[in-house]
């Protein structure tokens, strides 16, 4: 008698989560809303203060010099690195134990992710390709996704969402991030000194070194880190690529009787001066555009300010959903039974929120042009406030059908 042929069962799309990588997401949702939401305050006192009638104190404070650097450089090359540090550790975690290590799992959203990369960056030169007074150059800024406001935005209104929706949307983001760490060092590397950079990749290389040897006095790795973050400075990469660097040759992994692997006790010891301090005081002195009624009208006209708005409210979400529907629909992967396309939807809404590496980009892309800089920065603040409450609308909606 012969054997009945085997079903061969689709792979699930958004994957559950569970044991020690669900405890690890929790964890890391609620630092991340926590930080969402200082966040949102640095960014909203930076715009009530610099369009004040002490707006001059403002961009004052914000151009002191500080020892080599002034307040906002310390601000984004500085504090941000320790951002850019933890991303890098998620970014590992990622690789070797959790999601993106299994093949089949990480396919859906590394598409979506890159999708949601390409498109905004396609319909961003679109439209300065095509315009008289366009810059191309600027096609990185409306890449970016900022998972702290996407999270808060998602914590706000969605408690009753399935924790699948959550997965996808932070696995989503490291691959983003991931993505923006690439364009920053590939494409905005300014005056390139190889010694510098030598050096800084030597300390670095020591830092994987002492890991490998499992010595976890912080009097070694402080002063490696500080020096590996000052000579990528001055090779002419942007600083906070070391931070990526270090947090990728961070063991992730604990050793057999370790009840925690390096990456977790670090990162639980610096996720509260990320979230608390590094990354609302780089929103304190990158937030503060100033909002005149001119400024506002000459964003109506500029196709830079047109690029990031339809780059990041309308390339985001296809690119996003899109590249997501493709995958499961053209491969054996499927929707996850938990979720809805819908959910989908909602959340691809809010990968339009691009704020701090958006921030980060538009300073590199537009730095010697500061009235540009301010007009981009401006257009990331508007496509991220349409983004989040178009997407809080929806995942609303999506919340009380859940509830009900």
């Amino acid at each position: 008698m012969s054997e009945p042929p085997r079903i061969r069962q689709k792979k699930r799309a958004f994957p559950r989560i569970l044991g020690r990588e669900r405890a690890f997401l929790a964890d890391t949702l609620r630092a991340e809303t926590t930080g969402g939401l200082l966040l949102l305050a640095a960014a909203v006192v930076a715009l009530v203060w610099a369009n004040s009638p002490w707006q001059d104190a403002y961009h004052q404070v914000r151009e002191t010099q500080f020892g080599p650097l002034t307040v906002e450089a310390w601000a984004s090359d500085g504090a941000l690195t320790l951002f850019f540090y933890l991303a890098g550790v998620e970014l590992k975690r990622e690789f070797v134990v959790g999601t993106l290590s299994r093949i089949s799992e990480a396919v859906v959203p590394v598409a979506a992710a890159l999708a949601g990369m390409v498109l905004p960056a396609i319909i961003y030169l679109a439209i300065n390709l095509t315009a008289e007074n366009g810059k191309p150059h600027g096609w990185a800024v409306p890449t970016a996704t900022d998972i702290a406001f996407a999270l808060a935005v998602l914590a706000i209104v969605g408690s009753s969402l399935p924790s699948a929706l959550r997965a996808f949307l932070l696995t989503l983001a490291v691959v983003d991030d991931f993505g923006a760490i690439l364009v920053i060092a590939v494409f905005f590397a300014h005056g390139f000194h190889p010694l510098w950079l030598i050096a800084s990749v030597a300390l670095i290389a020591v830092w994987y070194v002492l890991q490998r040897r499992r010595i976890r006095t912080p009097f070694l790795y402080v002063p490696i880190a500080l020096a590996a973050w000052w000579f990528m400075h001055e090779s002419g990469i942007h600083a906070t690529i070391a931070g990526v660097a270090l947090g990728l040759v961070t063991r992730v992994v604990p050793d057999p009787g370790e009840e925690h692997a390096p990456a977790e006790r670090i990162e639980h010891r610096l996720r509260p001066w990320s979230a608390g301090v590094a990354v609302p005081l780089f929103a304190l002195f990158a937030a503060g555009v100033t909002l005149s009624g001119n400024a506002l009208r000459e964003m109506l006209t500029d196709p830079v300010a047109i690029g990031v708005v339809a780059g990041l409210v309308v390339g985001k979400v296809i690119g996003v959903f899109g590249g997501s529907w493709m995958t499961a629909r053209f491969t054996r992967a499927e929707l996850n039974s938990d979720l809805s396309w819908r959910d989908v939807g909602a959340v691809s809404v809010l990968a339009g929120i691009g704020f701090t590496v958006a921030l980060l980009i538009a300073q590199l892309a537009f730095g010697d042009d500061g009235a540009q800089v301010e007009r981009a920065k401006a257009a990331v603040l508007v496509a991220s406030l349409l983004s989040a409450l178009i997407a809080a609308g929806l995942l609303f909606r999506r919340n009380r059908a859940y509830a009900d």
